[in-house]
């Protein structure tokens, strides 16, 4: 049981990580083991907050390498994103959660260099919620 919760941590901090996957499966089939669905809930929030405070601390530094030639990034793809969040603001952050453009707003919170205290109540805020909606559609 204890392999179980230690995968869905890891995908749930995997799939918050700018590499692309999911933990829904393993939630999903520990939900239907659990005796309540509080601890595999609590567990795939954390492990996915998690790897988004790893997004927001990439971005914090990333900026130091934009002058280097295997910079992934151009000036006009950051200045996009940049104008982006800063057009809808910090409440974004609770849609941290949603494939495709969460993990890009994790990011461009740490270059933005957004307090990390209001990062991470809303971001976990966003993903709890999350996993509260899937275990409650599970079940």
């Amino acid at each position: 049981m204890l392999l179980d919760y230690a995968l869905l941590f890891l995908s749930a901090f995997i799939a918050a990580t700018i590499m692309p996957f999911y933990s829904e499966a393993f939630l999903y089939v520990l939900l239907q083991e659990a005796p309540s669905p509080l601890f595999p809930i609590l567990v795939a929030t954390v492990g996915n907050v998690l790897g988004a405070c790893i997004n927001w601390w990439l971005g914090r530094e990333i900026l130091r390498f934009r002058d280097r030639r295997w910079f992934y990034f151009n000036d006009q793809q950051i200045d996009k994103a940049q104008r982006g969040f800063q057009r809808y603001g910090l409440w974004t952050l609770l849609f941290s959660w949603v494939p495709i453009i969460g993990d890009p707003l994790t990011l461009i919170a740490g270059v933005l260099k957004v307090r990390f205290g209001i990062f991470l109540s809303l971001v976990t805020i966003g993903k709890a919620a999350r996993y509260g909606l899937i275990a409650w559609l599970a079940l």
